[in-house]
């Protein structure tokens, strides 16, 4: 039986995730096959990148620049990507949160999609409660990132977590995998999670 599996993707704490695991560079087409691929008897219902965007002023003009050529270069390659724009928190910071974004669309298209699985693509704690909420209706929740980044009560949470380490490493030593050989980066806890209670 097939699995239809909706991944949505939090780019800058993955981006984290990998760096923590000395990696500066992402491949985001294998990661995203992966995400679908690392199992038999799955297909992708939808890949979404969320990024977030350098303010629209001169100090960030080329860091802006920059995004805009990346979110480019994302959806060439087939991902939808959706931006947020930041808010400049001091000299040379500042912060897009697209946290609110993931969960809205986790929620909207849980019900309109109806996927069988739902792999949140990141390790931030913040999104336990979205995980409890989906495997509530019923959907199969897996995270996924580097395993020493992923909160503690967002990998309680979820039905699975995936660690990412191996792909993220692989990659950048240049042995990217071919799709027929992603089930082998698999890394999940293998527990079986009981439905999350009520909070």
């Amino acid at each position: 039986m097939t699995k239809r599996v909706l991944t949505l993707i939090d780019e800058a704490n993955i981006s984290a995730s990998a760096r923590d695991s000395g990696v500066h560079e992402v491949d985001w087409p294998t990661l995203a096959a992966f995400l679908v691929a690392r199992e038999p008897g799955r297909e992708p219902v939808e890949t979404i990148v969320y990024v977030g965007l350098p303010p629209e002023m001169k100090d960030y003009a080329e860091r802006r620049a920059g995004a805009e050529r990346f979110v480019h270069e994302l959806r060439t390659e087939g991902l939808v990507v959706v931006t947020s724009e930041g808010s400049p928190t001091g000299p040379s910071h500042y912060s897009a949160n697209v946290d609110v974004l993931m969960a809205l669309d986790a929620m909207d298209l849980a019900h309109t999609m109806k996927p069988d699985v739902v792999v949140l693509g990141t390790g931030d704690a913040d999104f336990a409660y979205l995980a409890r909420r989906l495997r509530r209706l019923g959907i199969r929740v897996e995270v996924a990132a580097a395993a020493d980044s992923i909160g503690r009560h967002l990998r309680e949470a979820a039905n699975t977590v995936v660690d990412l380490t191996p792909l993220f490493r692989a990659v950048a030593e240049g042995k990217r995998p071919k799709r027929r050989q992603l089930a082998g980066f698999a890394m999940g806890d293998g527990r079986s999670a009981e439905p999350p209670r009520e909070e």
